[in-house]
């Protein structure tokens, strides 16, 4: 164990695993909560769009994808402020969208660029230096959103028309943490690629929901297993030589199945609840 870490890929690939599998497991309780998954895998396709422009004009991969994600998520926000369109809606239509301009934009390099399908599929052994940096600096941007808003955040994934009686910007804050969203699978495209990434967003938080009884314990045993998940993953993919994105994601799907089968839950039939104090603004 002690030899993998003394090599620098393999440090990279811990460290980003680490990020990626605490940002996007803690947002992704949000993403169940408030039933938000379609959303994830529409997002993640609009991001890969955007790696792919990137490659093909020769931009930065991560900052198109950035930018094709969260102009899919604000176009979202918009149709379904304006009560033109539901959300699922319109991502559908992305989901698409988005999916043709990638596989456009893939046609139109004319040579094979075997880097974009480590976006497609992940490839996390791959991780450089400057997308470490990446991972960090949109890590600590996340988190710290979710820190400050997150008692809003909890409010509008129950109950968001509640939040807007109550004098709290709903709909805006639906937006945002819809761009949160857009984030964690920017950072996760290298890990998992575009085609799973959304997975880390939905199966850790759906497995730590078989065991808690408030949404601060769903959370850090949401946070835990995608931790725990995402390293088992880089040691298997370099041990064995698999696909890193495919094993962390099947990896998290056993861990899920079995929470499923052992949760206590099943015997008592107890749900999410609010946390004492939570919901109280002023």
């Amino acid at each position: 164990m002690l030899e993998i870490l003394s090599y620098g890929f393999m440090q990279r690939a811990f460290l980003a695993s680490a990020l990626i599998g605490v940002v996007c497991s803690l947002i992704g309780v949000f993403v169940v909560l408030k039933g938000l998954a379609f959303i994830g895998a529409g997002t993640s396709h609009a991001a890969f769009a955007g790696v792919a422009f990137g490659f093909l004009i020769g931009a930065p991969p991560l900052a198109m994808a950035i930018l094709f994600g969260i102009s899919t998520v604000w176009v979202t926000g918009f149709l379904e402020r304006n009560g033109r369109m539901k959300p699922d809606v319109s991502i559908g239509i992305f989901y698409t969208l988005t999916m043709a301009l990638a596989i456009l934009f893939l046609g139109l390099m004319r040579t094979y660029n075997p880097e974009v399908l480590g976006y497609l599929f992940g490839s996390i052994l791959s991780v450089t230096r400057s997308d470490l940096k990446m991972i960090l600096v949109l890590s600590l941007v996340i988190l710290g959103c979710l820190t400050l808003f997150f008692k809003e955040f909890h409010f509008i994934s129950f109950d968001q028309e509640m939040a807007e009686a109550s004098g709290i910007p709903a709909k805006w804050l639906f937006i945002l943490l819809l761009n949160l969203i857009s984030l964690s699978i920017v950072i996760s495209l290298k890990a998992v690629g575009a085609m799973l990434v959304f997975a880390l967003l939905v199966i850790p938080a759906a497995a730590a929901q078989q065991w808690a009884t408030h949404i601060r314990s769903m959370m850090l045993g949401s946070a835990a297993i995608g931790v725990l998940a995402s390293w088992a993953g880089v040691l298997l993919s370099y041990w064995f030589d698999l696909p890193s994105g495919a094993t962390i994601v099947l990896l998290l799907t056993f861990i899920f199945f079995l929470s499923v089968l052992f949760s206590p839950k099943n015997r008592q039939k107890k749900p999410i609840v609010a946390a004492s104090g939570l919901l109280h603004f002023r």
